[in-house]
């Protein structure tokens, strides 16, 4: 192996950062809702998840517990203990319900979440989630996971308040418009409800999920006219509302502008990296910006990128090292990614446009 090969090996990552794992995707979707979060964890997991993952908890507290799992507890997989904890802790918290998310602790275990969530629901007489997230999985994984749990389990059951929800909507004659898969792993703005609501005018009226809409909204998910799907996570949760309710959607990412810098863009090879959502609105910004046909646009991501949101040519990266043969051969002009990749390929002539991604550095995009 030559000395250009050896800055390359598998597996190796030397400039960027552990991404946001699966069992904080799934924190950051229950974050706002009202309920009690338990990481089932020793109690690591938790800290990293309040820590480094959650921008909101410095600002906006959220009842996440760990399940403060002692080796013994694991190996003989106690879950009475478990369900003692949940127990007391629902007796001093008013909340609406309970998720119990996974990590490496309860997959090595092959923990029963189904056993876990009948125990808990019996003794608590709360709904209970279980997310199967197992801490190797990136964050979007635990994301799509949490979505679909959290719809499939109260979408559509509160039936007078969709009733209600209903005729508010035909009295201001309002498109009451969902929009799905809003958590700062992906939209990397804590700021974006306000935003959504800014944009708000006598025909639309947007109700974010997750983010300042709490679970009543999520209760009364089916009586929306549209969802608008901002991330590949929540597409899954989408497909489900639409054949739950009839309700159609649409995936786009409504302030792209913001993201994109006044720059000559025609006759330019570009690539964007981000969450899928976001890649594709730049993408599609640039084109209307510039002559199509002369301007080469490739989206990669480090996420999932959903075959149906992909065209031909875009990419997966799964290492460090993809990234950085990419750029480095790719003879790119341009290169929109997270500030943190700047550094990866010194030798990078082009322009490097910096669109802020939470999951992959832990910064969030100035506003």
């Amino acid at each position: 192996m030559d000395k250009k090969e050896d800055v390359y090996v598998r597996g190796l990552w030397k400039g960027l950062t552990p991404f946001a794992p699966d069992q904080s995707g799934a924190a950051s979707v229950f974050y706002e809702l009202g309920g009690i979060l338990v990481i089932c964890d020793a109690g690591g997991c938790t800290g990293n998840v309040c820590g480094f993952d959650e921008p909101r908890w410095f600002g906006e507290r959220s009842a996440i517990f760990s399940a403060g799992l002692r080796d013994m507890d694991a190996i003989l997989g106690r879950d009475d203990r478990l369900v003692a904890k949940l127990t007391d802790a629902a007796e001093k918290i008013d909340a609406n319900f309970a998720a119990v998310i996974g990590t490496p602790v309860p997959a090595v275990i092959a923990t029963d979440y189904r056993a876990l969530q009948r125990m808990c629901e019996k003794k608590t007489n709360l709904p209970i989630l279980t997310v199967d997230t197992n801490g190797m999985e990136l964050y979007d994984v635990g994301e799509e996971k949490a979505w679909l749990t959290l719809f499939k389990t109260f979408a559509g059951k509160d039936v007078a308040s969709q009733k209600e929800a209903s005729e508010e909507d035909d009295s201001s004659k309002k498109m009451k418009i969902g929009v799905l898969g809003l958590t700062p792993h992906d939209v990397s703005d804590l700021k974006i409800e306000e935003k959504f609501r800014k944009s708000e005018n006598e025909n639309t009226h947007y109700i974010c999920y997750g983010m300042r809409a709490g679970i009543d909204k999520v209760k009364t998910a089916g009586s929306a006219d549209k969802n608008l799907v901002v991330a590949p996570a929540a597409l899954e949760t989408a497909k489900y509302l639409e054949k739950e309710f009839g309700t159609p959607y649409e995936v786009g990412y409504p302030f792209v502008d913001e993201l994109i810098p006044e720059l000559g863009y025609e006759r330019k090879k570009i690539l964007i990296i981000h969450q899928q959502v976001i890649a594709n609105a730049i993408r599609q910004e640039i084109r209307t910006r510039s002559d199509e046909q002369n301007t080469e646009v490739t989206v990669a991501s480090w996420f999932m990128m959903k075959s149906e949101l992909s065209e031909e040519g875009d990419l997966s990266l799964k290492e460090e090292m993809d990234y950085c043969k990419l750029v480095q051969n790719g003879n790119y002009d341009i290169v929109f990614a997270d500030e943190n990749m700047r550094g990866l390929v010194p030798g990078f002539k082009g322009t490097f446009v910096n669109i802020r991604h939470f999951a992959v550095s832990g910064k969030l995009q100035e506003s």
